[in-house]
């Protein structure tokens, strides 16, 4: 499955230019043109009334993006929903739970005291998200309004955050997020199947802020002037061994061989996040994203770390929730504590004022 998503990866990148992979290329952008319209004209069905959307008695804030792959949406999620409980706010999360089987739920994953399924449940992040904010609920299930409903009457929540929901334009939401990552924020500039989009760039304009991640500096880029908008880069603040539970930073791992591996959408940046904070790696694995890890993957695992004569693996705070059964098999595992830091937020705190105090 990895191998399939890196060579499609390829092939709407432009990097495969073999007589088939140009047909195959050629037929993908035939395909596009239905599929832009589609969602264009859904888009406009739900603008209309023709589809029925649906609105829940609190705010909602969507967060999501235009691309497919990671823009860092679950770390804006966590950073979103840390501030608000930090404002003395009750938070609830609305997810779909990729990769579990949670269906169309409504499925509580944890009642802002306990975690109540298993990630094979939940899928990885509703699991990592309860996990990473003290006081967070999340709810998970394919029907979103059904949900927040749900999450009424159990939770009584001052807010919604619907994550990965800029599509999910049968509920209604008070504010619309819209990340980008800015080392690529339109990937090839087509939509789906010949590109990364998930709806033409026309789609942008339904955003109230722009958030752009993973950027070099504050102010770059700037693909819509005068729409507000938020610069912020990803940094990792430290370690932690999954087993022991202890705090490394990068200098307690200078002159280690290390092995990092990820389930994600793109692994690449993982790793050069790793390596730009002063680690070096001696090998990498990346598997599909939101994999599920059995006695394969953890086979692969090893058979990786002891051929690269490894002594410590690295991996995402996402995919160390799905390891618990196999943890003990391989040797040192830590996880990248990952943070969102954001070059100036007072567009982002300017919109959250004018729908929740």
């Amino acid at each position: 499955m990895a191998d399939l998503a890196l060579y499609y990866q390829e092939l709407v990148s432009g990097k495969r230019t073999g007589f088939r992979d140009r047909l195959l290329l050629g037929a993908l952008r035939l395909a596009s043109y239905p599929y832009a319209c589609l969602m264009g004209q859904r888009a406009l069905a739900y603008r209309m009334g023709i589809f029925r959307s649906h609105r829940l008695p609190r705010p909602v804030i969507a967060v999501g993006n235009l691309t497919m792959g990671g823009t860092g949406k679950t770390p804006m999620v966590a950073h979103l929903a840390a501030q608000l409980i930090a404002d003395g706010k009750r938070v609830v999360v609305l997810t779909r739970g990729y990769g579990g089987s949670a269906g169309k739920g409504p499925c509580l994953v944890s009642d802002g005291k306990a975690i109540l399924v298993t990630p094979e449940v939940s899928g990885d992040e509703p699991s990592l998200l309860a996990r990473k904010v003290p006081g967070l609920m999340v709810v998970v299930g394919s029907d979103r309004y059904r949900c927040g409903l749900f999450a009424m009457e159990k939770l009584q929540p001052d807010v919604f955050i619907l994550d990965d929901g800029y599509q999910h334009l049968r509920l209604q939401r008070d504010l619309n997020l819209l990340l980008m990552d800015a080392r690529n924020p339109l990937g090839n500039g087509r939509v789906i199947p010949a590109g990364f989009l998930r709806e033409p760039r026309s789609a942008a304009k339904r955003a109230d802020v722009v958030v752009y991640t993973r950027c070099a500096a504050a102010g770059e880029p700037n693909l819509f002037p005068g729409k507000p908008a938020c610069w912020t880069t990803h940094s990792i603040t430290g370690y932690h061994d999954v087993i022991l539970g202890t705090r490394l930073g990068p200098a307690e791992l200078q002159g280690k061989r290390i092995v990092a591996f990820s389930g994600i959408a793109d692994p690449k940046a993982f790793f050069d996040l790793i390596e730009t904070g002063g680690v070096s790696l001696t090998a990498t694995i990346s598997f599909a994203d939101h994999a599920s890890y059995g006695e394969e993957e953890i086979a692969a695992i090893n058979r990786v770390r002891v051929t690269s004569r490894s002594t410590v693996l690295i991996t995402t705070e996402k995919d160390a929730v799905k390891l618990a059964p196999f943890v003990s098999r391989l040797g040192t595992c830590l996880t990248a504590d990952l943070a969102i830091r954001f070059y100036d937020e007072s567009p982002l705190a300017a919109s959250l004022e004018k729908i929740l105090y």
